[in-house]
């Protein structure tokens, strides 16, 4: 079996990301954002600041994305969930800044379990829709 080429794989994510529907976009940003997250913590603890950089940076970019897209007037719970955003941007990039990594456990910690709340709304909207 070959490995698909890069220009391959990104095709395929491209084409993944632009057929998906709100609930799996959201879904596989915060699937990525958790992966920054482990990237970034284990970067730290392995001294590798530059490379910790890198995957932090990018988890605050997700969760700016996650923040701006947020709809405040759609749920009465959206509020609570851009506070919860914007406490988590501050803490990556005081993480980043200090290089903390116990920090940056501390927010994978805190957005697990929105992760998985997250996938259980999308699979009850899923299976509502069937």
């Amino acid at each position: 079996m070959t490995t698909p080429s890069p220009a391959m794989r990104a095709r395929y994510i491209a084409d993944s990301v632009a057929t998906a529907s709100p609930a799996k976009l959201l879904l596989m940003l915060v699937d990525r954002l958790l992966l920054d997250l482990n990237r970034g913590e284990q970067s730290l603890l392995a001294g590798d600041r530059v490379e910790a950089n890198t995957h932090l940076k990018h988890a605050q970019d997700i969760v700016t994305e996650l923040h701006v897209s947020l709809n405040l007037d759609l749920w009465d719970g959206a509020a609570g969930l851009a506070a919860l955003y914007g406490f988590v941007q501050t803490e990556l990039v005081n993480a980043n800044v200090r290089g903390d990594a116990a920090k940056v456990k501390a927010v994978l910690t805190l957005m697990e379990p929105l992760r998985d709340t997250w996938r259980e709304a999308a699979l009850a909207v899923a299976a509502s829709e069937e």
